[in-house]
C-alpha cells in the first residue's frame, strides 16, 4: 500500500545475492583449485599492470597524481546519491491527515481529522485482546485518498475470518464516528510470536 519499490529492490537484492554467491564460490575455488588459483595469480597481475600504466599515463603536467583520482571521486558521489534517493523512497505513501472536508455553513471553513485519531482508536480497541500477540495500525495513501493498513498478529489456533468480521465491524463503527467511508485494507500476518505464544490461546 505504500510507496515502496517493492520490485526494484527485490532487483537490487537478487544482483547483490549472485554477487556474493559469485564471490564465495571463487573464494572456495581459489583455496581448493591449484590451477584456479594460478589463473587467478596470472589475471590480478596483468590487470594491476594495465591499471598502473593508465594511472601513469593520466597524471597531471608536473605531478605524480592521476586525474583518474577525482574521476573516481565523482563517481563514488553519484553512488552515494543514489544510494540516498533509493532509501529516500522506502515507507512512502504515510498520510497524516484521515479526512478533510470543506464545511459551507455559517462561517466556512476546513475540518481535518488527523490520522492518529483512527490509528489510536482503533489501537486501543485491539489491545487487550488475549487472542492477538500484535496490532499496527497506520494511514497510507491509495489512489489519492487515505486508506487505513491493519496488521494483526493472531495466536495459533485463531480464526481468521472471525478476526477480519470483528476489525471490519470497529472500522464501520469508526466510519459512523466520522461520517465517512474509510479504505481499510486488513493483513492477518503469521510469525513466531503466533506459533509460540503464551498461554491464552484460542483453540
Amino acid at each position: 500500500m505504500n510507496g515502496t519499490p517493492r520490485t526494484l529492490n527485490r532487483i537490487l537484492i537478487g544482483i547483490l545475492g549472485l554477487k556474493l554467491l559469485a564471490i564465495g564460490v571463487m573464494l572456495i575455488l581459489l583455496a581448493t583449485v591449484p590451477a584456479v588459483a594460478a589463473w587467478w595469480q596470472g589475471w590480478a597481475a596483468g590487470v594491476w599492470s594495465i591499471w598502473r600504466d593508465l594511472f601513469e599515463r593520466t597524471r597531471f603536467p608536473g605531478r605524480a597524481e592521476s586525474w583518474l583520482w577525482i574521476v573516481m571521486v565523482l563517481l563514488l558521489l553519484l553512488v552515494i546519491g543514489a544510494m540516498v534517493a533509493w532509501v529516500a523512497q522506502q515507507g512512502k505513501g504515510r498520510a497524516n491527515t484521515l479526512l478533510s472536508e470543506e464545511d459551507p455553513g455559517e462561517v466556512p471553513g476546513n475540518v481535518r481529522i488527523g490520522s492518529g485519531v483512527a490509528e489510536q482508536a482503533l489501537r486501543a480497541a485491539l489491545a487487550d485482546r488475549p487472542d492477538l500477540t500484535g496490532t499496527t495500525v497506520a494511514t497510507y495513501e491509495f489512489r489519492g485518498e487515505p486508506a487505513l493498513r491493519v496488521r494483526i498478529q493472531p495466536r495459533h489456533g485463531v480464526a481468521p475470518h472471525r478476526l477480519a468480521a470483528e476489525v471490519s465491524g470497529l472500522v464501520e463503527a469508526l466510519d459512523v464516528a466520522l461520517g465517512k467511508r474509510t479504505l481499510v485494507l486488513i493483513h492477518i500476518a503469521s510469525g513466531a510470536r503466533s506459533r509460540f505464544g503464551r498461554a491464552e490461546r484460542v483453540r
